[in-house]
């Protein structure tokens, strides 16, 4: 199989478990984009337990919780296809009014040139996704 969620990441790793982890994506337009992929090769939410569902969710939360807080955008976006790589992951994408695509989805039409959003620090991201997961400090 050629997966190329299942390969070693192109991206930029910001925070991993045992169970799945969360990159950014390397999106000039939308620079605070991130993908938390679930570690096995599943396509499905309903392939998982109940108990990794939460886990996955409560990390997708996170993330969305951390690029809110540092990057204070109008609108995240969370969206997980898998029609083009059938493995389990979300997308968490941070929208600004201003940005290219907006109101669109990312991957629509551009509406206008846009303005490029900073994109967070990646040690203060991968920080504060864990804090999110961890509000008393790691276990």
């Amino acid at each position: 199989m050629d997966c190329p969620l299942c390969a070693l990441p192109s991206e930029l790793v910001l925070w991993e478990d045992e169970r799945c982890r969360v990159i950014r994506v390397d999106d000039a337009a939308h620079p605070g984009f991130c993908r938390v992929v679930w570690g096995e090769h599943v396509g499905e939410m309903t392939d998982l337990s109940p108990a990794d569902r939460r886990h996955l969710l409560d990390v997708v939360m996170a993330t969305e919780a951390a690029l809110r807080n540092l990057l204070d955008p109008d609108k995240i976006n969370l969206a997980s296809f898998g029609n083009m790589v059938p493995h389990l992951h979300w997308h968490v994408i941070p929208r600004y009014r201003d940005d290219r695509h907006f109101p669109e989805s990312v991957w629509g039409a551009p509406q206008r040139d846009g303005v490029i959003h900073p994109a967070a620090d990646a040690v203060a991201l991968a920080r504060a996704i864990d804090g999110a997961l961890h509000p008393s400090g790691p276990d």
